[in-house]
């Protein structure tokens, strides 16, 4: 018995003093818990909004450093403000019903004049949840109004309209584009095939076109040679009218260039002078006819 009312006069002397020091310890754990829940950092390229359990989503945003806010009944909810890259591809119709799968790349980032909306309408990932459907709906009606040859002769302009109405409807849900870009532009392989067979066919044409000229020309030059040729033929027979000693000139002149190429030559040869019409002496020339008569 002795024992038993000792341990009942420890346990009340526990609980008399213990009572303080939970409480104690409540307060101290309250405070803690309070200190770090009652500020929160923004990092650089980032903006902040916050939700309050009574009022909802504040109109005001926070940028880069330290805030404050009310444990429990506040919370901060980080934006990523800075620019970051999305990739679509879509598979639509040319004006001449040719298939073309384009694909597109844009620089996109959230209004931050309309985070609260922003968060309110679509949430944290409001690009994957907006730019897929708009892209997709501003590639095809854009492609539709041109032909498939236009699209490549033309790609600046099909460019610049999509990136013109792709800002427009991605500013009704804030957000905004730094860059659009067409990255790639391909066709079906039948109309791939298409092309190809047709530039072959206007590469083949443009040689015959090619051919065609270089014969005419080599006709123009052959009708010009021939009567250069009879031009000339014309003159000699007038000039042997003239003076019959004109012929004896010209053998004498070929029998000069024959010389002049016999004695360039290493070789030593006997020919007759005849052939080679260097037998200039005028054997039958009216002057030799007088010398004979004379003697």
């Amino acid at each position: 018995m002795a024992r038993f009312e000792q341990f009942q006069k420890l346990l009340q002397r526990v609980a008399s003093t213990g009572t303080p020091l939970v409480a104690g310890a409540g307060v101290l754990a309250g405070g803690a818990y309070c200190a770090s829940n009652a500020m929160y950092t923004v990092e650089a390229g980032h903006m902040a909004v916050k939700y309050n359990r009574l009022s909802g989503i504040g109109t005001d945003t926070y940028r880069e450093g330290v805030h404050f806010l009310l444990p429990w009944f506040e919370r901060a909810i980080v934006f990523d403000v800075r620019a970051r890259p999305h990739t679509m591809t879509s598979l639509t119709g040319s004006k001449d019903l040719q298939m073309v799968n384009i694909s597109l790349r844009c620089l996109c980032k959230p209004d931050v004049l309309k985070l609260p909306a922003i968060y309110r309408s679509l949430g944290l990932d409001f690009d994957e949840k907006v730019l897929p459907s708009i892209i997709n709906e501003v590639l095809k009606s854009v492609v539709a109004q041109y032909n498939a040859s236009q699209l490549i002769t033309q790609r600046e302009l099909v460019s610049r309209m999509i990136r013109q109405n792709l800002i427009k409807r991605s500013a009704d849900f804030g957000i905004l584009l730094d860059d659009v870009a067409i990255t790639h532009l391909n066709f079906s392989p039948e109309y791939e095939k298409a092309v190809e067979a047709k530039q072959v066919a206007q590469q083949q044409a443009e040689r015959a076109k090619y051919l065609v000229m270089k014969a005419e020309e080599e006709k123009k030059r052959t009708i010009i040679h021939a009567e250069g040729e009879k031009e000339s033929a014309r003159m000699i027979g007038d000039a042997i009218k003239a003076n019959p000693g004109f012929v004896e000139l010209r053998k004498i002149s070929v029998a000069k260039d024959i010389s002049t190429l016999l004695a360039k030559s290493s070789n030593r040869m006997v020919l007759s002078s005849e052939s080679l019409l260097m037998n200039v002496g005028p054997d039958d020339s009216p002057l030799q006819a007088a010398m004979t008569k004379k003697r």
